[in-house]
């Protein structure tokens, strides 16, 4: 086959045209476009090759006419400033790029309102799934998000086990939260703060709850003067901290709901003229970029983000293909040791 027979078929190449060029059937032409195990690898490797020369681009108006799919994914975020959704939504592009879809980005800025009209406008874009990161839709709108009956995933929200249509991707916060707080403990530490997010997210009922369950297996009272919450960002961090310092006995360590949240708690308390980890430990939740160019460097929880968004879409295309085996996935995150917590100093 002459190169320059091909590179003649440059304009609106199609199926057919491929096969005539590899003298094989449309049928297997389309297979081995589509990766199918129906073709063997030698065979759908040299069709590949003839389509890339011939620079074959898939109609994907035609296909979604035959396919009944769009091949385009809906992803809800609260909001793609967020460090840890940029790394989620990475990860979700990285798989839908592999398999010829497109993502359709939201913001929802955290209004379940809003949020709810998001995944509506989804549907009528007719897209294959929607993935919800880090909001609350799912937690408070499953019996709504069911009746749509596209396929959810969602990640690090509240589900119910038995719900059809939703599927989750998450991280074991209870297990992460108690290895939080087992090494501030083993360092000494017995008057142990916790800093959470007052907007309602099942991570930080979780998290909490794996800083009352690290309590309690010591033997450590729970008090409620050494919770205060902010929303997850630098400022209401700082807030929620200074809240814990005017306190007439100060905590020694405080666990953060996030990393963004222990940015704010390092700020008040140098702002109080105490030092990070010397006077207070501070450990955060995320392992985000950034935790690792603070001063002092963070110590944290690591979530596998980028790895959630790919088993979240991985998931979703699972169920578009009419696989509904998947179970819901909890992935396991790492403590991280670095320089913002130490042996205790002082008493409490």
């Amino acid at each position: 086959m002459e190169k320059a027979g091909i590179t003649g078929l440059m304009d609106q190449v199609s199926i057919k045209d491929i096969a005539r060029a590899a003298n094989v059937s449309h049928p297997t032409v389309s297979r081995a476009l589509r990766n199918s195990p129906l073709v063997n690898r030698e065979t759908a490797e040299r069709i590949q090759s003839i389509a890339a020369v011939m620079g074959y681009r898939p109609n994907k108006i035609a296909r979604s006419l035959v396919t009944k799919r769009t091949y385009a994914i809906g992803v809800v975020v609260t909001s793609i400033a967020d460090p840890f959704i940029g790394e989620v939504v990475s990860g979700v592009e990285e798989i839908a790029n592999e398999h010829g879809y497109s993502v359709v980005l939201s913001n929802s800025n955290a209004n379940p309102d809003l949020e709810v009209k998001v995944v509506h406008s989804f549907q009528e874009r007719r897209v294959d799934a929607v993935i919800v990161t880090a909001s609350r839709v799912g937690a408070l709108y499953l019996d709504l998000l069911s009746r749509l009956k596209i396929p959810i995933v969602l990640i690090n929200n509240q589900h119910q086990d038995d719900a059809d249509f939703i599927y989750s991707v998450k991280i074991d916060n209870l297990t992460a939260s108690r290895a939080a707080m087992q090494h501030l403990i083993d360092l000494g530490h017995r008057r142990i703060g916790y800093i959470g997010d007052a907007a309602g997210f099942q991570s930080d009922t979780e998290r909490h709850e794996g800083y009352r369950e690290a309590l309690a297996a010591v033997n450590l009272p729970y008090l409620n003067e050494l919770v205060s919450h902010g929303d997850g960002k630098p400022e209401c961090g700082r807030d929620a901290m200074e809240r814990l310092l005017d306190l007439d006995q100060q905590p020694t360590a405080v666990f953060c709901y996030n990393d963004m949240s222990a940015l704010g708690a390092m700020r008040a308390i140098r702002a109080r003229g105490l030092i990070v980890p010397d006077d207070i430990s501070i450990i955060g939740f995320d392992d985000l970029f950034l935790a690792s160019y603070t001063n002092p460097l963070l110590t944290t929880i690591r979530q596998p983000m980028r790895q959630m968004g790919r088993l979240a879409i991985e998931t979703a295309l699972k169920i578009i293909s009419g696989d509904r085996s998947t179970s819901n996935i909890k992935v396991q995150g790492e403590l991280i040791v670095r320089e913002s917590t130490s042996q205790i100093k002082r008493c409490p």
